[in-house]
């Protein structure tokens, strides 16, 4: 493990409130938030603007799970108040709803956008951040993004890249799995990418190292969503959040989500030991049952696995987790299925091929071929991202030590 930062991280916001006068004015300001939005002595940042004399919070506005991240994944959330503020969401009963109406933006002059992601190409934050972005520009809004920490590092990349045909919510633009940029770096690339018309503030962090783990920032971990709750989860959820395009149980309606894996039918004790002779870096799968309180199997008696992290450097949690999922068909094939439910608004295309970024990996599995030979193709994936990215990486932070 690198040593960690010599000091604590600051992030934007920090320095969005050093400098609320200068940089909000008598402007009517938008936040586009959630509970991660703190500041390091973890006040809200929502609260201190609202509360502070020299500015003006006119709307806030909330991304999936909502504003206090209170709704399970893919639940619609409702318009709102917070302390007399109306608070708009950002997900609710349609793909339409994903996006600012103009009604929105009608009620503020500038948007301020701190959002705290956690490395990994599905998490939809970010493209909520995305579409703000873009809606800014159109209406002619500044917007100013408060960077945070990528928890998984700024250095580490993994998985296959996001083809454009399989484009949705829980990927709309070309990233490896894992992509080691910050939100802040995503938008800046994707607001000059694409040619949004765009007055973008960028508010970089002090003293981030991209060879930081979250948990070595100095900075207290609070759960951007309801199924993140610990850095741990954040760790395997590139891996982990695969499950959900299948029938097995994901571990939501445990305490450790993502971490948990399983299904009433599932023989967990043939599963770990399979795995476990695989010899994957980093990782060790241990035979457990459970019993889900909600979600997938709410109520029934589950085996499966729980994953290990062992080591953080050499675990490969995409690769880990396609490979329990390629175990889990080949010990079960007549009750392991993908899931064919709408996932995330879309219909016609299963979730595990919006997961993966193209149905490559769902083929290959189906015809049996080994996940090691797969992994060709996402190194050379991850080798053109990291020489697309590099002018878009802020100089600002310093590179791995």
């Amino acid at each position: 493990m690198n040593a960690p930062a010599s000091w604590p991280v600051e992030p934007g916001c920090v320095t969005l409130l050093a400098r609320a006068a200068e940089l909000l004015g008598k402007a009517r300001v938008g936040l586009l938030t959630h509970p991660a939005g703190v500041l390091p002595d973890l006040t809200y940042l929502a609260d201190r603007l609202i509360d502070h004399p020299d500015v003006n919070v006119s709307a806030l506005f909330g991304p999936e799970h909502g504003l206090a991240a209170q709704a399970q994944d893919m639940i619609a959330v409702g318009q709102s108040t917070y302390r007399g503020v109306p608070v708009h969401s950002l997900y609710g009963d349609s793909e339409e709803q994903l996006r600012p109406r103009a009604g929105m933006l009608a009620q503020i002059d500038l948007l301020v956008i701190d959002l705290q992601d956690v490395g990994a190409r599905y998490y939809t934050y970010i493209y909520t951040m995305a579409y703000c972005l873009e809606a800014c520009a159109q209406a002619g809004i500044p917007v100013i993004v408060c960077d945070r920490p990528n928890p998984l590092d700024g250095v580490t990349l993994e998985g296959p890249l996001l083809q454009k045909e399989w484009a949705s919510f829980v990927g709309r633009y070309p990233l490896p799995v894992r992509h080691g940029m910050t939100a802040g770096e995503l938008a800046r690339w994707w607001s000059e990418q694409y040619g949004w018309p765009l007055e973008l503030t960028m508010l970089p962090m002090r003293h981030w190292r991209r060879d930081l783990y979250f948990d070595q920032c100095g900075l207290p971990w609070v759960p951007p969503s309801p199924n993140m709750p610990a850095l741990d989860t954040a760790i395997v959820y590139p891996g982990g959040c695969l499950i959900e395009g299948t029938n097995l149980s994901e571990g939501r309606g445990t305490t450790r989500p993502f971490e948990i894996i399983g299904a009433p039918w599932l023989n967990g004790r043939r599963l770990a030991a399979t795995l476990n002779e695989r010899e994957l870096p980093g990782v060790v799968f241990r035979p457990i049952s459970f019993l889900p309180m909600f979600h997938k199997f709410a109520g029934e008696p589950c085996n499966g696995v729980f994953v290990h992290v062992t080591d953080r450097q050499t675990f490969q949690p995409f690769c880990s987790y396609v490979e329990l999922i390629a175990a889990a068909r080949k010990l079960h094939p007549d009750h392991f299925a993908w899931r064919t439910e709408p996932y995330e608004f879309v219909a016609d295309r299963p979730a595990i091929d919006l997961l993966c970024g193209s149905d490559r990996v769902r083929r290959h599995l189906e015809e049996g071929g080994e996940v090691a030979a797969i992994t060709a193709e996402w190194e050379r994936d991850t080798a053109d991202f990291t020489t697309q990215r590099r002018d878009h990486l802020l100089a600002e932070y310093a590179p791995a030590e």
